[in-house]
């Protein structure tokens, strides 16, 4: 990407330009209006010096060097807000975001601390926490279920579940781990998992920019996958999912691919006998940038919630298309200490207090970034004793008892 003296190989927008040319897509972008709905439907639109709409404005005065040079770009979270507000039908957060912020980690003179240490430890372990892949799986001890290893046991499976890295190696990850291997076993469902095979699926590195690593990261994941023969598969990461139903195709994987809550959602019927806990909760729900905005699961996670005896569901003011990203998309995970120093509002703190407003007593996900960032908002907020964060398939798992 840079040459021995740190200098970008490439120092113009001719790639940019090709690239966009080259697919319907990517031509359909010209035809962009103008009308500024991106910027102002954008979380961050109020710091980005050049949203979707001026991007394209600078690309067809060819001068989209002065946009290349800039950090402003990694304000974007990848949220997909601009996208689904696009009255154009624009693929902005698909196409055009992507390729642009390609060319601006190129030209970055210094990569943020925080996000060079994720790209680097995902490098070199398979994991942005920079944990040791033989502990990927050491998880499994504690979930009270017998969970298949495709390495020790490679009979072919029905559902190869995916569970990526923060599920794999965060306490609170884990513990939605063990609610799923929970639910499966409890299902019947014939379930294996990678194990320390497993890398990241690289979404947010590629949406922040460092196509090269997600290149790294695609070739050794679909390596894995050609090893086992199964059915489909599973994972409770939106990102994850976005990755193998979106970019992995193009390289040559042509396996079905599913997130774990649209997946429970035709179990209903033989779950809900099993839901024998009545949770007496007031539940608000989080609707997940990716796997709402990008792919319109919206009513799944609700019908998982209200199936479940007792739970009261109330909406925040922006819910569905309308919802405020929590700001870890994108590379944002990995970037709040630099968002810090720029003075930008963090977005999860915005949402938990617009989530706080409802009088809610949990704050129900399906993303494992948003447990992490919504926990620590609320302890920055002061208010960890007012709300918790779980995720839709922790609640089910205590609706089925111990």
């Amino acid at each position: 990407m840079r040459d021995a003296a740190g200098i970008p190989e490439r120092t113009d927008a001719e790639p940019v330009l090709a690239n966009l040319l080259a697919t319907p897509q990517g031509r359909r972008i010209l035809t962009c209006i103008q009308c500024g709905v991106c910027a102002g439907t954008c979380p961050y639109g109020e710091v980005m010096d050049y949203p979707p709409r001026r991007i394209i404005g600078l690309l067809r005065a060819g001068e989209l060097d002065e946009a290349l040079s800039s950090e402003s770009l990694l304000g974007c979270v990848g949220c997909y807000a601009c996208m689904a507000k696009c009255p154009r039908g624009i693929r902005l957060t698909e196409v055009l975001l992507p390729l642009v912020k390609e060319e601006v980690f190129l030209r970055l003179p210094d990569v943020p601390t925080e996000l060079k240490r994720a790209l680097d430890n995902t490098l070199r372990y398979g994991n942005p926490m920079g944990a040791a892949p033989r502990k990927r799986a050491e998880w499994v001890k504690g979930a009270g279920v017998p969970i298949r290893s495709l390495a020790d046991a490679p009979q072919p499976v029905d559902v190869l579940w995916f569970v990526e890295c923060y599920p794999s190696y965060t306490p609170r990850g884990q513990e939605v781990s063990r609610a799923t291997a929970r639910l499966f076993t409890a299902l019947g469902i014939d379930f294996a998992i990678l194990a320390n095979e497993e890398k990241c699926a690289g979404e947010c590195s590629r949406l922040v920019g460092e196509a090269g690593l997600f290149g790294t990261l695609t070739d050794y994941n679909i390596a894995i996958f050609r090893k086992y023969r199964f059915g489909r598969v599973v994972t409770g990461d939106p990102h994850a999912y976005d990755a193998f139903r979106y970019q992995y195709p193009a390289l040559g994987f042509d396996a079905h691919v599913e997130h774990t809550v649209p997946f429970l959602v035709p179990q209903l019927e033989r779950l809900r006998p099993l839901l024998s806990r009545r949770l007496d909760y007031a539940v608000t729900y989080h609707d997940s940038c990716c796997l709402g905005r990008h792919n319109g699961y919206y009513d799944e996670p609700r019908d998982l919630l209200v199936a479940i005896p007792g739970v009261r569901l109330v909406e925040m003011v922006h819910n569905r298309v309308n919802t405020i990203c929590c700001g870890g998309g994108g590379g944002g995970m990995w970037l709040d200490a630099y968002y810090k120093t720029k003075g930008y509002e963090r977005l999860a703190e915005r949402r938990v207090q617009e989530a706080l407003a409802t009088g809610a007593d949990v704050l129900a996900v399906s993303c494992p970034y948003e447990i992490a960032r919504f926990e620590d908002a609320l302890k920055v907020l002061g208010e960890e004793k007012r709300m918790v964060v779980r995720d839709v398939v922790e609640l089910l798992a205590e609706a089925m008892g111990p």
